[in-house]
């Protein structure tokens, strides 16, 4: 079948560019640029081995032809392990990321590893592929954060290395400009001292301008350093304090916060004055400003140096979210830029056609050097993780292949087989997977992986390029952790497929198979249970009032043949559960694909507990279903909606599900042909649809939109929308209530409009029925917060305890005729007015409003 696309295009009756001169009417101006910044300028500087200062056995050799200079460091020799070390001193003008290329012979056959520190500390372990022999030398490049001044880069054979590498020459590029100022970042001189605290200068390696000493005995009771930080919001953050502690002890400052005391915070000794470590400390934050100030009380220990304070603030009220809103799932999310890494952090960027753009939160770690790497801290036990991850494409489109190196507490783990056949597409709607076409967008997949056993709370995961991860770049998003469960076994009133002739694992096409073991099933009066195993399957798998139930989203999985493979209701009430539907596009096709699951569902359906990524469509659901029951999906990486209720549904629910990367509408009521009446999308997560909206009500009645969580629109998208756009006109009232939505809103890139977190749009009918929204929450929104268009009346919309905080834009946005009462609604943090309403929109002001 034929999908219709539900995300916004310029209509047939007008040109694209009449399309463009209204929407400029409604969203004003817009700079739209996908211009890179130019490269900054580096410096760079051969630094000779056999010139830098050798220790713990490393000696000068010429045994092996082929070095630069006159000769090269050996002596990183097993009887050396723990000791053997060659220090350089590099120059920087400037602080700032650069990085050092190491020219080394490795005959012995296999990788080897030394460690690389930066002024005393460890910038991470690096690999030394084989070279094919002693006199074959390599380069491999590691990145290095380097202080303004004199920086120490060390190669030593620490206990952890396998060493036994000669080393030639060591290449530093230092930055040849200013780093750009991180607004998080306070410099401790820039704070205001008091008590004894005073900026120097002595010791190498600070940041900024100096650090501030004077945090000495004398002064034990007095120094400090105040400082003040902005929040968006209130809630749980972090402050990371840089400092020096060269008295071979750890000592101790107290950090508080807004007046009250963080706690006593152990600054542990560093390896001199000019070495520079880093702590931690949690910190509650109001919203607004907030102080903070770092003492010497007389508790405390002192005697150290800081340089600066970094702090983290919540990105969202109450983090972690507030019950009530969202799905509850099974697994726990780490993002990759909370983690700690050996990378290069991307973004925060929302500017489309950019891979931050496309990242949760707008953040990711890029891992593109040997030896780079990411890691969490589990709280809680897991053996399985999913990694949303982008790898580069192939230049014919077609994507790469590529392993990731997995570790746990430091002990391999099974490696990730990650591919980019499914991301990337190009050029204009609805896209291709010809790089030639410009336009690269859909940068990201997710792959899973069981790792055999359980790993505990507190372990460290650390996902790593080695040396034979060979994809140029890692550009790792978020993990998420989980226990799988063990495989379900034959349930009661089931029979199991195997017994009727399916065959799973084989490689063999099980479509024929699974459908006669349907119709054989219920001729039993009974459902059908697919054991654990890959069923594949190359057409429609047809349900018509029967049960299917896998053994679990990790152990049943319904493996798709190119566009094809998926479930198909021919009415009847069915029930289906507890399974994987892996499709295989590439690339949208609205005729040839098949969605996951689609059809008509008869009467009291249940779908529950479905896994599904890789498909056209995750639920096309078609009237007259009546009285669906759909939760527990995790729906990824649709190349179009991830669910649609399309034409005279009825009283269906879709709940408690995770819903991430759709290429079209993640959720949407479509009355088309007929009207969606009385459903609801209740209590799901949505991230990251690549095109369109969060969440869609296009006609119909009775519907609502309740307790979503919302975040991360990318393109012509609002966080929910209500709309004319596609269908039916509204024939009953419409709700959208206790959602929170979370840097939604985008740029329409066709009519240069500005879309907002919430977009009532009255475009090919007038909206004439209520519209209520009540409860909603608009955090961070990337343009207005409320959005109220276009040439047709919005006669009844009803505004009840909105709360905007933080736009791009303005708070609330209007061109369009008709009338809303406003109620308990509050706007803070606007980039332009609060208000701007016009076409003759009239508002009525109710009570508890404030902000605007």
């Amino acid at each position: 079948m034929s999908i219709h696309r539900t995300s916004p295009r310029p209509r047939t009756r007008n040109s694209a560019a009449t399309a463009a001169t209204l929407l400029l009417a409604i969203a004003g101006t817009a700079s739209y640029s996908l211009a890179a910044p130019a490269p900054a300028r580096a410096a760079t500087v051969v630094l000779e081995s056999e010139t830098a200062a050798l220790a713990g056995g490393t000696a000068v050799e010429r045994e092996h032809a082929g070095y630069t200079g006159t000769g090269y460091v050996g002596g990183y020799t097993d009887g050396n392990k723990g000791s053997a070390s060659t220090s350089y001193a590099v120059a920087s003008a400037f602080a700032g990321t650069g990085s050092a290329r190491i020219r080394y012979a490795n005959g012995t056959g296999s990788p080897k590893t030394l460690t690389l520190l930066v002024n005393g500390t460890a910038s991470g372990q690096v690999t030394l592929p084989a070279t094919s022999a002693w006199t074959s030398w390599a380069m491999t490049v590691v990145p290095v954060a380097f202080t303004q001044g004199t920086n120490t880069l060390t190669l030593a054979f620490t206990a952890t290395d396998s060493g036994n590498v000669n080393i030639d020459s060591l290449t530093a590029t230092t930055p040849d400009a200013p780093a750009p100022i991180d607004p998080t970042i306070v410099e401790a001189e820039s704070a205001t001292l008091a008590g004894g605290a005073v900026v120097e200068q002595e010791h190498a390696g600070y940041t900024g301008s100096g650090y501030v000493g004077g945090l000495t005995d004398p002064h034990k009771g007095t120094a400090s350093l105040t400082a003040g930080v902005q929040s968006t919001h209130a809630g749980a953050g972090s402050v990371t304090i840089r400092y020096a502690n060269g008295t071979g002890s750890p000592k101790t400052l107290t950090l508080l916060a807004n007046g009250a005391a963080s706690g006593q915070v152990t600054l542990p000794a560093t390896s001199g004055w000019a070495s520079w470590g880093t702590v931690d400390v949690p910190v509650t934050f109001a919203q607004g400003a907030n102080t903070l100030r770092l003492a010497f009380t007389a508790t405390d220990s002192g005697n150290v140096n800081i340089d600066h304070l970094k702090a983290t603030t919540p990105t969202g009220p109450g983090d972690p979210d507030p019950t009530g809103v969202g799905a509850t799932v099974p697994f726990t999310t780490y993002e990759a830029e909370a983690g700690t890494s050996q990378g290069s952090t991307i973004g925060p960027d929302r500017t489309y056609l950019t891979v931050a753009s496309e990242a949760s939160g707008r953040k990711a770690v890029t891992l593109s050097q040997t030896g780079d790497y990411v890691e969490v801290r589990l709280t809680k036990p897991a053996n399985a993780i999913n990694l949303r991850y982008s790898l580069p494409d192939s230049g014919d489109g077609k994507g790469i292949d590529a392993s990731l190196s997995a570790y746990a507490d430091g002990q391999a783990l099974p490696d990730l087989q990650l591919t980019s056949r499914y991301a990337w597409v190009y050029g204009e709607y609805p896209y291709t997977n010809n790089p030639g076409e410009g336009k690269a967008h859909r940068f990201f997949d997710e792959t899973r992986v069981a790792f055999g056993q359980t790993l505990p709370a507190g372990t460290v995961l650390r996902l790593r390029k080695d040396a034979g991860d060979t994809a140029p770049s890692y550009t790792i998003d978020l993990i998420e952790a989980e226990e799988t469960g063990a495989a379900g076994t034959l349930p009661s009133g089931y029979v199991s497929a195997t017994t009727l002739g399916v065959t799973p694992n084989d490689g063999q096409d099980d479509t024929a198979a699974l459908n006669q073991a349907l119709v054989t099933a219920k001729g039993q009066g009974k459902g059908l249970f697919l054991p654990a195993g890959t069923y594949n399957i190359s057409d429609h798998i047809n349900l018509t009032g029967v049960k299917l139930r896998g053994a679990g989203v990790w152990h049943t999985v319904l493996r798709g043949t190119g566009l094809k493979g998926g479930l198909f209701g021919r009415g009847g009430t069915s029930t289906v559960e507890d399974l994987m539907i892996d499709g295989q596009n590439t690339v949208r096709d609205d005729a040839g694909g098949h969605a996951a699951v689609e059809g008509d569902f008869g009467t009291g359906s249940v779908i529950n507990n479905i896994w599904i990524q890789h498909t056209k469509v995750g639920l096309w659901i078609s009237g007259p279903t009546d009285g669906l029951k759909a939760d527990k999906l995790r729906i990824r990486n649709t190349y179009a909606d991830g669910v649609n209720l399309r034409g005279a549904v009825k009283n269906t629910v879709v709940s408690q599900s995770s819903i991430r990367g759709t290429g079209d509408d993640a959720l949407a009521m479509w009355s088309d042909g007929g009207a969606v009446t009385n459903s609801a999308f209740r209590n799901n997560t949505v991230q990251l649809p690549t095109l369109a909206n969060g969440a869609a009500v296009y006609g119909g009645s009775g519907n609502s939109v309740e307790n979503n969580l919302i975040s991360d629109t990318v393109v012509a998208a609002a966080g929910i929308t209500v709309s004319t756009r596609f269908g039916e006109p509204f024939s009953g009232t419409t709700t959208v209530s206790g959602n929170l939505l979370r840097r939604t809103g985008s740029m329409e890139v066709n009519w240069n409009a500005k879309l907002g977190a919430l977009w009532v749009y009255a475009d090919r009918y007038d909206i004439t029925q209520p519209v209520v929204l009540t409860n909603n929450t608009v955090e961070d929104s990337t343009y207005s917060g409320l959005l109220v268009t276009w040439q047709k009346s919005v006669s009844d919309l009803r505004v009840d305890g909105l709360a905007i905080n933080g736009t791009g834009h303005h708070g609330i946005e209007g061109n369009a005729a008709g009338n809303g009462t406003f109620s308990r609604t509050t706007v803070t943090g606007t980039a332009a007015t609060p208000l701007n309403m016009t076409g003759g929109f009239t508002i009525q002001r109710g009570s508890g409003n404030s902000g605007w």
